[in-house]
């Protein structure tokens, strides 16, 4: 059984996730990073190339590949939930863990990334702070929906995010 982080960017999936498949010696699948080494454009350039239509059939192509690993712990990018496809995908092997936290607490991490701040689009002509509480209200029923547990990340550490996943896993496969 694969665990899958779910959530939008900046709520802690990819630091979380190295982490948990750390503890759980697992491997590690970034789906964004799958998708930049497999097509060698960032995800700022294929949305700019492919708009995010183009972005969106990438991704439901490598989240379906994806789905076909076992015993991994993946981190699937933040809008993979807007297609029913990818959550059916995901769930088939994979107990989907979201990750939240507050729009104020997601735009100070994702501000204080030059990795998100460079090679991530703009997905609205909003301010960064209003984007992300616009992305967030239309992605919660998805988020919500796909989820088979919940965390908030806003003032949790890592290690306690991680070792509550791993309490609600072991749960699971009980």
């Amino acid at each position: 059984m694969n665990i899958v982080l779910i959530g939008f960017r900046g709520t802690g999936k990819s630091t979380v996730g190295k982490l948990l498949s750390k503890r759980l010696e697992r491997d590690f699948i970034d789906s964004d990073q799958y998708i930049e080494s497999i097509t060698g454009k960032t995800i700022k350039s294929i949305f700019e190339d492919d708009g995010e239509e183009g972005f969106r059939k990438i991704e439901a192509d490598t989240i379906a590949e994806l789905s076909k690993v076992d015993n991994k712990v993946i981190s699937a990018g933040g809008g993979v939930v807007l297609k029913e496809e990818n959550v059916r995908n995901l769930k088939e092997k994979g107990f989907l863990v979201l990750l939240e936290a507050t729009p104020e607490i997601i735009y100070k991490r994702i501000s204080q990334d030059e990795k998100t701040t460079q090679q991530r689009p703009s997905l609205t002509d909003k301010t960064p702070l209003d984007e992300i509480r616009h992305l967030i209200a239309i992605r919660e029923h998805a988020y919500s929906n796909a989820a088979d547990y919940t965390i908030n990340t806003s003032y949790v550490s890592c290690e306690d995010i991680v070792n509550e996943i791993i309490t609600v896993e072991n749960k699971q496969s009980n």
